[in-house]
Order: structure tokens, then C-alpha cells, then sequence
């Protein structure tokens, strides 16, 4: 019977185990213990561009579940949600969906995409944006790429383009979000920003601009203009890819 720690805190909930644990003091079996120790030696050693994508996310459930082969796990998540990044910025219910996946497995996912989040939000906040982009994009990939739903983002930045915020403004359904183009301007002002950058993302995958996407770009960049604030882009964030209004001549 798989057992569960009780915790005070709802949030210590996520850290109760996910497998049948044996009796106290069992050793965990001898075959599980050396290819962890190879695969830990390997990823030091290698980093990981050594590992495919499963070896890398066995790493992650180790913690989670200490005494058994956690490899077919591994391998569902992966066959569930296409690659590595895909699980960790996989929805909390979806990952519960997986035969295997418990509170602990789920709260180890979780630690490792807040970590990535964070990781690549302290390489564009707070510089330039002129000579970050590549970083940019690539938080933007890393926050937004993957989720179920259509999230509206607004970049803030200073007289210098300088990032000085980063905030979600809304959210929406699988294929539509509402702005509110006075409160994007409102915010700026609060801010002291002179310029921003729209970024949302489609969960189908394709970047590819809908016509309300445009229609809103165009009342954002009016209702800035009127307020001497540049809107200097807009980006539409993909599964693999993202698309650029100014660079596609629609800005």
C-alpha cells in the first residue's frame, strides 16, 4: 500500500511519496543504486548534453521516488508530452493523469521548471534589451511555449530599453486572450516606462498572427502613442518557434 507523510502545511503536500516504500531500513536494491550513480557521474562529468532527454528527467525523479526504477516513468512522461521541456511545463492535473505520478513527482517537476523560469528571467531583467535578445526570446520560449492556455505578457522597459518589469496581464482559453490596451498603458505610466514589448503565446503551436491579434496590436500601439510610449514589438510565442511583428512588417 503506498504510503503518504502527513504534513501541516497543504503545500508540504507535494513532497509525499509516490511509490510502495519498503520496510524501514530496506536498502534500495543494489542495481537501482549503481546505474543512479552512473547516471549522476555521467551528467557531472558530461553535462547535459550527454544525456537524451529521458536520462536527464530520470535525474529529476530520483528525489521523488528513491527505491525504484524510475526509467519507464521516465519514458511515459516523455511519450505523454513530446520532450523534457514539455513535462516540466506540463499542467499539474495532466502530469497526475500518468500512471506513477504522485504529489512528490509532481512537486520535483515543478521545483525544476520554477528553477529554469527563474534562471533565464535574471538573464534579460533589469538589461538592455538591444543586446539581450537572444535571451530574451529564449525566456519567453522557456515561460510560455508549452502551457494549455493563452497567456498576454507585457515587457516594460526605460529610456535605455532597459527590462525593468516583466507581468502577466491576462489570461485566457485555448485560442483567445482579452487585452485591455488602456490598462497596458496605465501600467506603463505606474512604471515609468517608455516602451514596451507585447509577448503571448499560442498553445496550438503555430505563431502564425489571427487577425484579433493584429486589430490589438494596433489599439495597444495607438493608446501608447497618444502617451509617448513606443511599442517596439510584439511577439507571438510558438512550440518551437516565434514570430515578430516588426520583423514580419506588421509593426
Amino acid at each position: 500500500m503506498a504510503r503518504q507523510r502527513q504534513f501541516s502545511d497543504s503545500q508540504a503536500a507535494l513532497f509525499t511519496l509516490d511509490e510502495a516504500v519498503p520496510p524501514q531500513g530496506a536498502a534500495q536494491p543494489s542495481y537501482i543504486r549503481d546505474h543512479r550513480a552512473r547516471l549522476r557521474e555521467r551528467f557531472l562529468n558530461g553535462g547535459p548534453d550527454a544525456m537524451p532527454d529521458y536520462e536527464l528527467l530520470e535525474l529529476v525523479l530520483f528525489r521523488a521516488i528513491p527505491r525504484r526504477d524510475v526509467k519507464p516513468l521516465a519514458r511515459a512522461l516523455l511519450e505523454a508530452f513530446g520532450d523534457f521541456n514539455a513535462v516540466l511545463s506540463a499542467p499539474r492535473h495532466r502530469l497526475a493523469e500518468i500512471s506513477g505520478v504522485g504529489d512528490a513527482v509532481i512537486g520535483e517537476i515543478k521545483i525544476v521548471e520554477a528553477a529554469a523560469h527563474r534562471l533565464a528571467r535574471s538573464r534579460v531583467l533589469q538589461r538592455p534589451v538591444v543586446s539581450s535578445w537572444d535571451a530574451l526570446l529564449s525566456y519567453c520560449q522557456t515561460t510560455m511555449a508549452h502551457r494549455d492556455i493563452e497567456q498576454f505578457r507585457v515587457l516594460f522597459l526605460d529610456r535605455k530599453n532597459v527590462l525593468i518589469a516583466d507581468e502577466e496581464q491576462a489570461r485566457g482559453t485555448v485560442d483567445h486572450v482579452p487585452v485591455y490596451p488602456r490598462e497596458v498603458v496605465k501600467r506603463a505610466l505606474e512604471l515609468n516606462a517608455t516602451a514596451l514589448i507585447l509577448v503571448h503565446n499560442h498553445p496550438s503551436g503555430d505563431p502564425t498572427p489571427s487577425s484579433a491579434d493584429i486589430d490589438m496590436t494596433e489599439e495597444v500601439r495607438r493608446a501608447a502613442d497618444a502617451l509617448g510610449i513606443t511599442l517596439h514589438d510584439h511577439l507571438v510565442i510558438g512550440k518551437s518557434r516565434e514570430l515578430s511583428f516588426r520583423s514580419e512588417g506588421l509593426l
